[in-house]
């Protein structure tokens, strides 16, 4: 293959995007989805584990000097503080130094961290290790939804996100199932038992690290960082092992796409082309994280303290009620996610928002009026977060794929970071009182402002979302490094020359 040079870096057509992007699902696929959706399940058991042992480690003979509010407002705040400042931090490495080797590290780091959280003996060590954990798990949302949405073909892209994003929940049920038998004094010690639960993270986040060593670096970003040779070995081995598993040739791919390599992008381009070029598509971005992250951070995962303030369930029961509402949330992005990309972003993400913020307003109406049961409560809750989850996981695909590909990991770390921040920091914070005071009102009006944020959410939706479904990246937001006129039609299947 021969390059043509232009000034500092050199300028090549290649259609190695409409190459991916044509691809059928196939056995590879799956192994993509196992081998990087796998580490949102472990985020689900952590928050969840923690939300749901928070009664017994404030208890006397846990182990720890700390109270149920420590628990669910201050580890929580310094968990989502932790992911907030890592997904800055990891993210911009992800554009610079590449997906594999961060996804790598980063859940190096969240293994780390989980493990000395079981070994915690004073409440300073706990608070620090929570903080940790979350610094590894931010990362993981830059560099994951990054190379997920580069690698998965794009009539497939919606669907898989949010599933996979949805795939958290999967780890709550667990986590919930497992708080039981932690909690269960009759067959573990009461300073035993949490501990197990952390540790069985780490374990779990060591077999993922064995079985993502396998998941190739994203071809896209080779492609725009010199390293063109590498991503035609990658795709050329992949398009091989689809046509050996379906014993016939693949379709010529069409389109390609004309850029000009660069080895990295000043942050200053980024925010010139995000807050600038794209000032739209970051008020959407914005709006759905912080309609979401209080949903989420501030209210659902104070859901144990709420049934045993009210409702006098045990603490060592909250598991099953919150493994209830976790398939609810489950099964949203699951069921509803092929919508995404078949009647559309704008219509979906607006209405998932909208639908799960009126029946939340719906639930804290019943919930002043005394008509719910423990029961009942966690039925509204299912329904809430049946839609809500959808929502909520569509606000990561949306920022991961209507932002130019230099920008993608950072476009992800910084909307989660702030949005989270605004939602998942002075949430916890402050409904952790009004959750746990025992006052009615206070819980309703908890409820209430969750609802208000994801219905403002919907509306900016119904009218900012981008209509990204089965479209190519390239096509959604054009990268900073590609020519005039990028993508032409009608190209074969290899790499090819152009002059700049």
């Amino acid at each position: 293959m021969t390059i043509a040079e232009a000034g500092t870096g050199r300028t090549i057509t290649s259609d190695i995007p409409a190459r991916l992007d044509r691809l059928p699902w196939s056995r590879w696929h799956w192994s993509i989805v196992i081998g990087l959706g796998t580490v949102w399940i472990l985020d689900g058991l952590e928050v969840t584990v923690v939300g749901n042992i928070a009664g017994r480690l404030s208890e006397p003979g846990s182990g720890l000097p700390i109270t149920s509010g420590e628990v669910t407002g201050l580890a929580a705040a310094l968990y989502v503080a932790g992911a907030c400042s890592g997904a800055l931090f990891w993210g911009r490495l992800t554009d610079k130094w590449g997906r594999k080797k961060l996804f790598m590290i980063t859940l190096a780091v969240y293994l780390g961290a989980t493990a000395l959280t079981a070994i915690s003996f004073d409440t300073w060590w706990f608070f620090l290790f929570r903080f940790l954990t979350g610094f590894g798990i931010g990362g993981e949302y830059a560099a994951i939804n990054s190379a997920i949405d580069e690698l998965i073909p794009a009539q497939y892209r919606g669907r898989v996100d949010l599933m996979i994003n949805g795939s958290f929940w999967l780890g709550a049920v667990g986590g919930s199932l497992l708080s039981i038998v932690a909690l269960n004094t009759e067959i573990l010690p009461m300073n035993v038992g949490w501990r197990l639960t952390f540790a069985l993270g780490a374990v779990l986040a060591l077999v993922i690290l064995l079985v993502r060593r396998h998941v190739p670096e994203s071809p896209r970003w080779l492609l725009i960082h010199g390293r063109h040779d590498e991503a035609e070995r990658i795709v050329s081995g992949i398009e091989r092992e689809i046509e050996a598993e379906r014993g016939e040739r693949l379709p010529r791919a069409q389109g390609s796409l004309t850029i000009h390599q660069r080895p990295s992008v000043t942050f200053g381009e980024i925010a010139r082309t995000v807050f600038s070029k794209y000032r739209r598509r970051a008020t959407l971005g914005f709006a759905l994280f912080i309609g979401q992250a209080f949903l989420y951070n501030a209210i659902t995962f104070g859901f144990g303290a709420i049934l045993t303030t009210f409702y006098d369930v045990p603490t060592g029961s909250t598991g099953y009620y919150f493994a209830v509402i976790a398939l609810g949330n489950f099964f949203g992005p699951l069921l509803l996610g092929k919508l995404f990309d078949t009647v559309g972003r704008r219509v979906m993400i607006s209405s998932t928002y909208l639908l799960s913020g009126l029946l939340l307003f719906g639930t804290a109406w019943l919930f002043d009026r005394g008509s719910l049961s423990a029961g009942t409560l966690t039925a509204c809750w299912c329904a809430v977060l049946f839609f809500a989850s959808a929502g909520a996981s569509s606000a990561y695909l949306t920022v991961s794929e209507i932002f130019p590909m230099e920008t993608r990991a950072m476009s992800i770390a910084f909307f989660y970071a702030l949005g989270t921040a605004a939602g998942g920091i002075s949430g916890p914070l402050v409904f952790a009182g009004l959750t746990e005071s025992g006052v009615v009102g206070e819980t309703v009006l908890a409820f209430q402002i969750g609802a208000a944020l994801m219905c403002a959410a919907g509306l900016v939706a119904a009218a900012l979302a981008v209509r990204a479904e089965r479209r190519s990246l390239e096509d959604i937001a054009k990268p900073l490094t590609a020519a005039a006129s990028a993508v032409t039609e009608g190209t074969g299947r290899r790499s090819r020359t152009a002059t700049p």
